[in-house]
């Protein structure tokens, strides 16, 4: 039986709010990882899965954290969904942080010409193809230099710090109670 009625629109019932939708999907990622936990992942592994998950999902290169985790999660064996996860949550701050990370590494570089991206994007647009990509691959470059400047001690701090607070998850102190 569908679920449209003669109308073609959905019975009241049968809609689901966005926070209803938000909620689940907070349930389903609760109800996940507590089975992987079950399954033997320690609390400083999945720390350090999401370190960095976090880490990578703020490359300043859209696009490339997802595969980038992908690739991490199988080569070192971490928790694939989780690192994609943490990897998804910081999305909206990767995009936050691409012109800080081009700024820092014009200034890790003395690049004077790159401190100011904003300025010379419209003289870009009239250089020929050639010189915008190698302008463009210079500041992803740059933004890439100040990414691992920033991430890599980020990675330690919350690799040693998250174990603290995920053990205060009932999930995780059950799962490391029964190892």
């Amino acid at each position: 039986m569908s679920q449209f009625s003669i109308s073609g629109q959905i019975p009241m019932q049968s809609r689901i709010t966005p926070t209803a939708k938000l909620t689940q999907a907070a349930d389903a990622l609760k109800r996940s990882a507590a089975h992987g936990l079950r399954q033997g992942i320690s609390p400083r592994r999945l720390a350090l899965t999401l370190a960095l998950g976090f880490a990578i999902g703020c490359i300043p290169v859209v696009g490339i954290p997802t595969l980038v985790c992908a690739g991490l999660a199988l080569l070192l064996r971490l928790n694939l969904p989780a690192i994609q996860a943490a990897n998804y949550i910081v999305m909206p701050l990767q995009l936050l942080l691409i012109v800080p990370f081009m700024r820092l590494g014009g200034w890790l570089t003395a690049s004077s010409a790159n401190n100011q991206p904003a300025r010379s994007v419209p003289l870009l647009l009239h250089a020929s193809p050639l010189a915008l990509m190698t302008q463009m691959s210079s500041l992803a470059g740059q933004a890439l230099l100040a990414w691992v400047v920033i991430a890599v001690p980020a990675v330690l701090v919350l690799t040693f710090t998250l174990p603290v607070l995920l053990r205060r998850i009932p999930a995780v102190a059950a799962a490391e109670a029964g190892n």
